[in-house]
């Protein structure tokens, strides 16, 4: 009771940090959603998002200006992203009139296998170190996609990002928290230090930061291409390096890599068509939860009441369930997307939802089968392309691995791997691409784009989505309000790899809920939690066709901006 009340007391003092003496506006909105009619951009770091911007009015397209904004923010919010990671995208194509999907993710290593893992007596893939390293995806996602939608050459794009590189930038206020809150992990892998903590520090706040061997990186792409990363010095550089770090991934698991275009999966939730892309990642989730939360009437019940609260966890639990059991690499497994995303199937997971009473746990879904941290950012053109846009090292500063001049870390998915049971969906196998949290999304209405939007943060992610989607279509939120409004976020106490709760986890709920609220749901039986930094970071773009307006939002729980032209 003491624990609660404590709660409680938290939340009433977060209730009055919110911006409720604006002239206009929403309950939660910390600022006005942002106008143009030319562009939008809108990313986690202002710095990017002006690049972005000057991309778009040199005539480059959304894609050109998403690639220039992910270059930058690899640079300035290394914790989080960079070109040692990989990455996924929904791109509108205005002349098409139709969605494309990008799955950008890397393979585990040829010669690594789960039997390595078993012989060492490894229950879990390490988070830091080689072991977790997959082949970085991000490189070829940014060709793949330039191939496509691109209009202006590789120089120009990423021309900003190797001048901040070469000439330095100051560092911003919740990156330089994220970065001095993790590098202790990895500060003693190898490169680390020589790039991360030139002082014997991470940059602090306002401090200027240069990484010249970032830059030197950028600057052979930009001239050689993706097979200066994948075949030429890059590569080689990272094959020596992982060779003499005891690593296993290879320069033939580089030079063998690709990305995959794929079609993106949607449910029709009360009348917006929601679209995510299929696993290996975990969007599939929060079409689930959408499909779940359709046969309640959640606008009657109340934006922060503990009814909506209630469902919208159970909802979780169940998906998360399925998540935990079907979601992998589809080429090594049958993936019964259809049978997750039909109504039947919503309607008999919906009934095992009691209404006053949290489940402990809920039993993933019986079907025929075969055998974080993150950066989201979106853009929008002139000619109304939009790109839906996220890309990942994993775990902040990932495995702490930064190849030698290279400037930049190596992600750990590697880490997300089940390597206990072979048998398991997401089992590690030579090649293959492990289960996945970084997920882009894209609302469309009637066939036409309506929004396009992201939130960043591992497993949080689809619990995320589900509630932007909720707050814009049952609560008439606009979309800046739809993202600074408080957040819930469900916790199970095991790996992503199995099931999910124990004992009902935990729901963590984000200061500016009532107390009663609390109260409410701790009767029905859920534990409840208080988090700081664990409730991710949103942007997004929506578009009016009729007077062909975009808006942008940029939540305030991050150094982000959205701005447009």
């Amino acid at each position: 009771m003491k624990i609660l009340s404590t709660l409680i007391a938290l939340i009433v003092f977060g209730n009055l940090l919110h911006a409720q003496d604006r002239l206009t506006g929403e309950t939660f909105t910390t600022r006005s959603e942002i106008l143009a009619q030319n562009g939008m951009a809108a990313t986690s770091q202002p710095l990017a998002t002006q690049v972005a911007l000057d991309i778009l009015k040199k005539g480059g397209s959304a894609v050109d200006a998403a690639i220039a904004a992910n270059a930058v923010l690899g640079l300035v919010e290394p914790a989080s992203c960079g070109i040692g990671g990989d990455v996924f995208a929904i791109v509108w194509s205005a002349e098409e009139g139709k969605l494309y999907g990008l799955n950008g993710s890397g393979r585990a290593p040829q010669s690594l296998t789960i039997d390595y893992f078993m012989d060492q007596g490894l229950t879990y893939v390490p988070f830091y170190g080689p072991l977790p390293v997959s082949v970085p995806g991000c490189v070829d996602g940014w060709f793949t996609l330039h191939e496509k939608f691109g209009k202006l050459s590789m120089e120009e794009i990423l021309q900003p990002s190797i001048a901040y590189g070469n000439n330095g930038f100051p560092v911003s206020e919740v990156i330089a928290y994220e970065m001095a809150s993790s590098y202790e992990s990895v500060r003693d892998q190898p490169g680390f230090a020589q790039t991360y903590m030139p002082k014997g520090r991470p940059p602090v706040k306002g401090e200027v930061f240069v990484n010249k061997d970032l830059a030197n990186t950028y600057q052979l792409i930009a001239k050689n291409g993706r097979d200066a990363f994948y075949k030429g010095s890059i590569a080689k550089t990272i094959d020596r390096y992982m060779k003499k770090h005891g690593g296993f991934l290879s320069y033939e698991d580089l030079a063998s890599h690709t990305s995959n275009w794929v079609t993106p999966v949607s449910i029709n939730y009360r009348g917006y068509d929601v679209w995510e892309l299929p696993p290996n990642g975990q969007g599939t989730a929060a079409l689930q939860m959408l499909n779940i939360l359709e046969g309640f009437d959640i606008a009657k019940m109340g934006f922060g009441s503990a009814e909506y609260l209630h469902v919208l966890t159970e909802a979780k639990k169940l998906a998360y369930e399925d998540r935990a059991k079907f979601y992998a690499d589809p080429e090594f497994n049958k993936i019964p997307l259809d049978a997750l995303l039909s109504d039947d199937y919503a309607s008999q997971r919906r009934n095992l939802i009691d209404l006053n009473k949290a489940a402990d746990s809920y039993p993933a879904g019986d079907m025929e089968i075969e055998t974080g941290n993150t950066t989201y950012l979106t853009v929008a053109d002139k000619d109304g392309n939009m790109v839906s846009f996220i890309q990942s090292i994993y775990s902040e500063f990932a495995s702490g691995m930064v190849p030698d001049g290279l400037g930049f870390v190596l992600q750990n998915r590697g880490q997300m791997f089940n390597v206990q049971d072979k048998s398991h969906a997401n089992a590690l196998e030579p090649s293959k691409r492990p289960f996945h949290t970084i997920i882009p999304a894209f609302i469309t209405k009637d066939g036409k784009p309506w929004v396009s939007f992201g939130l960043m943060g591992g497993a949080v992610q689809p619990q995320g989505h589900a509630q932007i989607v909720v707050n814009v279509v049952d609560f008439g939120m606009n979309l800046q309000e739809a993202g600074d409004a408080p957040r819930m976020r469900h916790r199970g106490s095991s790996q992503p790899t199995g099931s999910t709760m124990t004992n009902g986890g935990t729901l963590y709920l984000e200061s500016g809920f009532a107390p009663e609220t609390l109260r409410e749901l701790s009767k029905k039986g859920h534990r409840i939690g208080f988090g700081v930094g664990m409730f991710g970071g949103y942007q997004a773009i929506g578009v009016d066709l009729e007077n062909q307006v975009y808006t942008g939002a940029s939540e305030s729980r991050k150094d982000g901006q959205a701005a447009g032209y």
